[in-house]
């Protein structure tokens, strides 16, 4: 007859701390996605393109200081800021966001995050913050830089710091809702491979492919048909709710009287982005 199985006592605790719940989870998560945005906690060739986009987009708001304190008027401001950086701002996108979702899917470290309790909304959600908090960074460090450099320059005293600081809130409000509609577009996309290389180049065709399409048909047709054409492609869509909701100086494209149209446009691709994440993942086996 075999031999009876023991059980030996290795020493093994049951734990007995707190349970902090999922929503302890999904804020660790989300920050845990902006650090490896910019890669922190990874390693050097990982912090190149991030650091990189962050460094040449504050030196070009310092030589727009430059520019501005020379002449009567400023040549841009900040919301100009926003819609000039938003092209940067898909390729950070288009990089980074494949970084924060195709990885947890090739690794299959995805099973391991749903092992624990976070819902499958709450990690889609998580890491489309990130991903959105890390784009509002990219336009916002410029905006700051820029806004000490003119604050310091300014002939007006107090008022004009005032006025600075007044335009640096709009500028940050635009860049709100650039980096919302970038991350409502890029994160779902990334989320339909596990490679990181398709995942780039499906974000890069619908950021930037689409950009003829939409220059093209506003060329050929200068009427409704051109002034719509703008919301082909999310940098002249974004362009256009600047110029209907901030009046930005930097016209892209000519939105003529469909600025609410390019509003609406926004908001329901945001929502739409966000609602793709979630139902994503509930079809993602764990």
């Amino acid at each position: 007859m075999p031999e009876p199985g023991v059980i030996h006592d290795i020493g093994y605790q049951r734990y007995t701390g707190p349970r902090l719940g999922s929503g302890y989870s999904a804020r660790a998560l989300y920050v845990h996605g902006v650090r490896s945005a910019y890669g922190l906690g990874r390693s050097p060739w990982a912090k190149v393109l991030p650091i990189g986009l962050i460094g040449l987009a504050g030196l070009a708001s310092l030589i727009i200081v430059i520019i501005n304190s020379q002449l009567p008027e400023p040549v841009l401001d900040y919301v100009g800021i926003a819609s000039t950086f938003t092209f940067a701002a898909a390729v950070f996108v288009a990089v980074v966001a494949p970084e924060l979702v195709s990885v947890d899917l090739r690794t299959n470290l995805l099973q391991l995050y749903l092992s624990r309790p976070l819902g499958r909304a709450s990690y889609a959600l998580a890491k489309l913050a990130a991903l959105a908090t890390a784009t509002f960074l990219l336009f916002a460090a410029p905006m700051l830089i820029m806004f000490i450099g003119m604050a310091f320059n300014t002939d007006d005293g107090l008022a004009g710091v005032l006025d600075e600081f007044g335009g640096l809130l709009v500028g940050l409000v635009a860049a709100v809702v650039h980096a919302s509609l970038l991350a409502a577009l890029g994160l779902p996309i990334a989320s339909l491979s596990g490679r990181r290389v398709f995942a780039t180049g499906m974000i890069i065709a619908v950021f930037l492919l689409t950009a003829p399409i939409s220059a093209v048909l506003g060329e050929l047709n200068p009427g409704a048909i051109g002034g719509l054409a703008g919301l082909l492609d999310p940098n002249s869509l974004l362009n256009g709710v600047d110029q209907w909701l901030f009046g930005a100086d930097v016209r892209l494209v000519p939105i003529d009287s469909f600025g609410p149209v390019y509003g609406l446009v926004t908001v329901a691709l945001v929502a739409l982005g966000t609602a793709a994440a979630v139902w994503r993942y509930k079809g993602v086996e764990s």
